[in-house]
């Protein structure tokens, strides 16, 4: 039989579930603190010094310096327009690392087919070969948007095109990419590679071409 609880039994019920409240709450804050401090400041804390003590210049953006000044990062593809530069892969997104991303185009879709078309041509024109000679890799933009690798392939044949406009020999500038790629990961992973920047910038040494 249900009976009704009076004034008195009301009040000590309230004042019991907010002691409890009070119980709980007081060891919910400290595990809040103690998660804050484990894994927001001693895991970062550790994992950046270990970083920095066993690979200092991948932790720090493997920034790359001329002559003391950070010119980029051999992560990050840049935009090279002059003809008297490698160029690299297309960006989807201007190379902007803050909002890094792919065309998100399918291969079927209309558009993208039309830029890899002009791209295919445009290359080809300023390079002194057949479409069919274009690889894929220079026509196409990075899941990333800032790919800064291009194919060895893509690299000797822009050979002809930069010996032009430096007035330098073409095999002194085909040496100079095979001096530049890099082969597999381990021979196993991945595929050679030319780091453009790297290139460029080893390119300027050759030459005293201004930019």
């Amino acid at each position: 039989m249900n009976t009704l609880l009076n004034h008195e039994q009301l009040n000590q019920h309230d004042l019991t579930l907010s002691g409890q409240g009070h119980s709980v709450l007081g060891p919910s804050l400290g595990l809040t603190a103690v998660g804050f401090l484990i894994a927001g400041l001693l895991y970062s804390t550790v994992s950046v010094s270990i970083a920095q003590l066993i690979f200092p210049k991948q932790a720090n953006g493997s920034l790359i310096e001329l002559d003391g000044k950070i010119v980029g990062s051999s992560l990050v593809g840049q935009n090279f327009v002059s003809e008297q530069y490698f160029h690299g892969r297309p960006s989807a997104v201007s190379y902007n690392v803050d909002g890094m991303a792919g065309s998100n185009l399918a291969v079927s879709n209309p558009d993208l087919q039309k830029q890899i078309k002009e791209r295919t041509v445009q290359f080809a024109h300023n390079n002194h070969v057949s479409e069919q000679q274009v690889p894929n890799d220079i026509v196409t933009a990075s899941g990333s948007g800032i790919d800064p690798d291009i194919s060895p392939e893509s690299a000797l044949l822009q050979v002809k095109r930069v010996a032009e406009q430096r007035h330098l020999p073409e095999q002194q500038l085909r040496d100079l990419v095979q001096q530049q790629t890099q082969p597999a990961q381990f021979n196993l992973y991945g595929q050679a590679r030319v780091n453009v920047l790297q290139l460029n910038l080893a390119l300027d040494q050759l030459s005293s071409t201004p930019r």
